[in-house]
């Protein structure tokens, strides 16, 4: 089996056009076109489907693709390891990150390696839960950082941080205009939510059922940004956690209540892919994650919020 046409395929199933794949590679989008099709003759089946946008993994692509990644993960760690025999870690890692994570963690992380371990590559992809959830279960990416809801952590996913709750208004909103506010306010009030699949809003409906609380989601979006400008202009309030509130509040006039009565505990949870092997550089990046959560927890914010003069809270 040659590597570089599997490494090509990847490439292709990732970016989901062969131009860019040609550009990527330095070579003409007719070789790869060609090259993937012997691919195909030799696997005995098509891989790909061509797209009003490019190309997209057929089915037996689909299924082929987590297999592919995971040969090629060990293939790549077998030449590391013999190339370095007393252990230095070398390869890429494939980190998938929620947006309100990126900074200051995975900048101060990207630092650390450049200065300790400078054979790490990181490559960072930003996604939302259940998007990050597909990228692990398919191996697109070795480590996720993303939010878990059990109060104990499975699946050798490992617990950085707890977060709180809120419950954001605009500024003028009389509903989040105190420190906290419970639960039952919930009931009937406008929501800006994320889309589903989305564990985070199968939660949030599983407690509004057993609390008798009816949940009105008149917009689902799974940007951030867009949640909180319209929060911002009054179509509505959102639930966020207080990384993700302080980042909003440098863009939005905003105010946010802790959410009570009951409140909604979340962990930040690092997580890894259940294809492959957990290498030596990836195992590398989560000690550094862990490291630097512990040296520092309001990284990733511990459940308090601080908003600038845009914004209004007194927790």
């Amino acid at each position: 089996m040659d590597v570089r046409i599997w490494r090509l395929f990847l490439d292709a199933a990732d970016l989901g056009s062969l131009s860019k794949v040609a550009a990527a590679h330095g070579t003409s989008q007719p070789q790869v076109s060609r090259q993937i099709r012997e691919l195909e003759n030799e696997c005995g089946g098509r891989l790909f489907q061509r797209t009003g946008r490019g190309v997209a993994l057929t089915e037996f692509g689909q299924r082929v693709a987590p297999r592919v990644r995971a040969w090629l993960a060990s293939t790549e760690q077998l030449a590391n390891d013999i190339r370095v025999v007393a252990g230095t870690p070398i390869g890429t890692v494939r980190l998938g990150i929620l947006p309100s994570t990126a900074h200051p963690l995975v900048s101060r992380l990207h630092q650390r390696l450049r200065s300790d371990f400078p054979l790490v590559r990181l490559a960072v992809r930003e996604g939302q839960g259940a998007q990050l959830e597909t990228w692990l279960e398919n191996g697109n990416v070795d480590l996720a950082i993303l939010f878990r809801h059990p109060s104990t952590a499975k699946g050798g996913d490992v617990y950085l941080v707890e977060t709180d709750t809120y419950l954001i208004g605009p500024i003028d909103s009389l509903v989040t205009a105190q420190p906290t506010v419970d639960f039952a306010v919930l009931h009937e009030l406008p929501l800006v939510h994320f889309c589903r699949p989305n564990s985070w809003r199968d939660r949030l409906e599983k407690m509004a059922e057993e609390q008798g609380i009816r949940l009105n989601v008149l917009l689902e979006a799974d940007s951030l940004s867009l949640q909180t400008h319209v929060v911002a202009e009054g179509g509505g309030f959102a639930l966020l956690g207080p990384y993700a509130v302080n980042a909003a509040a440098k863009e939005c006039q905003i105010k946010a209540s802790r959410l009570i009565n009951p409140g909604i505990k979340r962990h930040i949870a690092l997580a890894m892919s259940p294809h492959g092997e957990l290498t030596l550089a990836c195992r590398t990046v989560m000690k550094i994650i862990e490291g630097l959560v512990h040296a520092d927890s309001g990284m990733l914010s511990t459940g308090s919020v601080e908003l600038d003069a845009n914004a209004r809270i007194t927790d």
